[in-house]
Protein backbone atom coordinates (compact mmCIF):
# COMPACT_ATOMS: atom_id res chain seq x y z
CA UNK A 1 0.00 0.00 0.00
CA UNK A 2 1.46 3.15 -0.73
CA UNK A 3 1.96 5.97 2.16
CA UNK A 4 0.53 9.28 1.33
CA UNK A 5 2.48 12.44 2.38
CA UNK A 6 0.61 15.11 4.27
CA UNK A 7 0.14 18.40 2.02
CA UNK A 8 -0.85 20.88 4.35
CA UNK A 9 -2.69 24.06 3.53
CA UNK A 10 -1.14 26.92 3.04
CA UNK A 11 -2.92 28.24 5.93
CA UNK A 12 -1.78 25.36 8.04
CA UNK A 13 1.76 25.73 7.20
CA UNK A 14 1.62 29.63 8.63
CA UNK A 15 0.04 28.45 11.29
CA UNK A 16 2.09 25.83 12.30
CA UNK A 17 5.23 28.49 11.34
CA UNK A 18 3.91 31.06 13.90
CA UNK A 19 3.24 28.91 16.23
CA UNK A 20 7.23 27.03 16.16
CA UNK A 21 8.42 30.91 16.28
CA UNK A 22 6.27 31.07 19.52
CA UNK A 23 8.11 28.17 21.09
CA UNK A 24 11.23 29.34 20.29
CA UNK A 25 11.09 32.55 21.37
CA UNK A 26 9.55 31.04 24.47
CA UNK A 27 12.53 28.73 25.21
CA UNK A 28 14.89 31.70 24.42
CA UNK A 29 13.27 33.69 26.81
CA UNK A 30 13.81 31.19 29.59
CA UNK A 31 17.33 30.87 28.94
CA UNK A 32 17.00 27.05 27.63
CA UNK A 33 19.00 25.50 25.09
CA UNK A 34 17.58 23.64 22.24
CA UNK A 35 19.63 20.41 23.43
CA UNK A 36 18.62 21.07 26.94
CA UNK A 37 15.01 21.49 26.03
CA UNK A 38 15.33 18.06 23.62
CA UNK A 39 16.86 15.89 26.76
CA UNK A 40 13.73 17.92 29.29
CA UNK A 41 10.92 16.62 26.62
CA UNK A 42 12.32 13.31 25.31
CA UNK A 43 12.90 14.51 21.85
CA UNK A 44 15.78 14.67 19.93
CA UNK A 45 17.89 18.19 19.07
CA UNK A 46 16.33 17.35 15.31
CA UNK A 47 12.63 17.53 16.78
CA UNK A 48 12.40 20.74 18.38
CA UNK A 49 14.23 22.12 15.60
CA UNK A 50 11.36 20.61 13.28
CA UNK A 51 8.79 21.79 16.25
CA UNK A 52 10.59 25.65 15.85
CA UNK A 53 9.72 25.39 12.08
CA UNK A 54 6.58 24.50 12.58
CA UNK A 55 6.95 21.34 10.58
CA UNK A 56 3.45 19.61 10.18
CA UNK A 57 5.29 16.12 10.70
CA UNK A 58 5.91 16.33 13.87
CA UNK A 59 3.55 14.56 16.13
CA UNK A 60 1.38 16.03 18.81
CA UNK A 61 2.66 14.57 21.27
CA UNK A 62 6.30 15.88 20.81
CA UNK A 63 4.50 19.49 20.59
CA UNK A 64 2.78 18.48 24.05
CA UNK A 65 5.83 17.47 25.68
CA UNK A 66 8.16 20.74 24.56
CA UNK A 67 5.16 22.86 25.34
CA UNK A 68 5.28 20.74 29.01
CA UNK A 69 8.72 21.62 29.56
CA UNK A 70 8.07 25.74 28.92
CA UNK A 71 5.32 25.00 31.46
CA UNK A 72 2.74 25.62 28.83
CA UNK A 73 0.80 22.88 28.03
CA UNK A 74 -2.35 24.40 29.28
CA UNK A 75 -2.18 26.55 26.20
CA UNK A 76 -3.34 23.20 24.00
CA UNK A 77 -5.90 22.49 26.17
CA UNK A 78 -7.74 25.75 25.31
CA UNK A 79 -7.32 25.15 21.39
CA UNK A 80 -10.83 23.91 20.39
CA UNK A 81 -12.39 25.32 23.98
CA UNK A 82 -14.04 27.94 22.57
CA UNK A 83 -16.13 26.45 19.26
CA UNK A 84 -18.30 29.27 17.86
CA UNK A 85 -19.07 27.76 14.47
CA UNK A 86 -19.98 24.76 16.74
CA UNK A 87 -22.34 26.40 18.97
CA UNK A 88 -23.75 28.33 16.43
CA UNK A 89 -24.49 25.22 14.53
CA UNK A 90 -26.05 23.67 17.12
CA UNK A 91 -28.05 27.15 18.33
CA UNK A 92 -29.47 27.11 15.11
CA UNK A 93 -30.95 23.41 15.63
CA UNK A 94 -32.19 24.25 18.96
CA UNK A 95 -34.39 27.10 17.47
CA UNK A 96 -38.27 26.20 16.62
CA UNK A 97 -38.78 26.14 13.18
CA UNK A 98 -42.62 26.73 13.89
CA UNK A 99 -44.96 28.06 15.98
CA UNK A 100 -46.60 25.85 18.42
CA UNK A 101 -50.51 25.23 17.62
CA UNK A 102 -52.97 28.02 19.25
CA UNK A 103 -55.43 26.59 22.10
CA UNK A 104 -59.11 25.67 20.95
CA UNK A 105 -60.75 28.64 20.49
CA UNK A 106 -63.95 29.02 23.27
Amino acid sequence: MKVRKLEPFPESTRILTALGTNIKLARLRRKISSAMLAESANVSRSTVSQIENGASGVSIGAYLQVLFILGMENELANIAAADEVGRTLQDATLLPTSRAPKKGKE
